[in-house]
């Protein structure tokens, strides 16, 4: 579930991981900022650099370590379900944790990063909607969004679009193989 904090991809995956299990698939959620850089690598260029923000935040290789690979053909079917404590500033030494169906990853800027992903949802919020509702102290962070809608089209890679720029009123737009 790709899309900026404001469409709200937390809040998607949890609703698709309580629904799931009544079809017959157990789900589970680990949050893609979960996986986040330490402070020191994260912030190296300050803490309001949307160039940071956009390539430098996600440790990408740790997610895929730790969470899809384990979880993909041949891996042992257990994630570590959060790395780094953004708040302290830490390892979380988390316990991994068994999974026996799907694995939704809500986060921001998760496309075009080379990702395994078999099914991608991205919660297309426009730069109009985005400029709104970014709270204040947050709005330096809209370059990196504009950036990635420009550079990576996650439109174009995703396997369905949720149109959220009204949070109480989604839209689905089915794509891909599923349009």
């Amino acid at each position: 579930m790709d899309g900026p904090d404001v469409g709200r991809p937390a809040d998607l995956a949890g609703a698709v991981a309580d629904l799931l299990p009544s079809l017959g698939k157990p789900a589970a959620v680990v949050p893609a900022d979960g996986f986040l850089r330490p402070a020191s690598v994260r912030l190296e260029h300050g803490r309001t650099d949307a160039d940071a923000r956009y390539t430098d935040w996600l440790d990408v290789s740790a997610l895929a370590r730790e969470v899809l690979d384990r979880v993909g053909p041949g891996g042992p079917g257990d994630v570590l379900p959060q790395l780094w404590d953004v708040e302290r500033d830490r390892a979380t030494r988390a316990d991994r944790v068994p999974v026996s169906g799907v694995v939704l990853v809500p986060g921001a800027l998760l496309q075009g990063v080379g990702l395994a992903f078999d099914v991608v949802v991205h919660l297309r919020v426009s730069p109009a909607a985005r400029r709104r509702r970014f709270p204040a102290e947050q709005a330096w962070e809209l370059p990196a969004f504009d950036r990635y809608d420009d550079e990576v089209d996650p439109v174009a890679l995703a396997d369905a679009v949720v149109l959220a720029d009204h949070a109480d009123r989604p839209a689905l737009v089915l794509q891909g193989r599923f349009g």
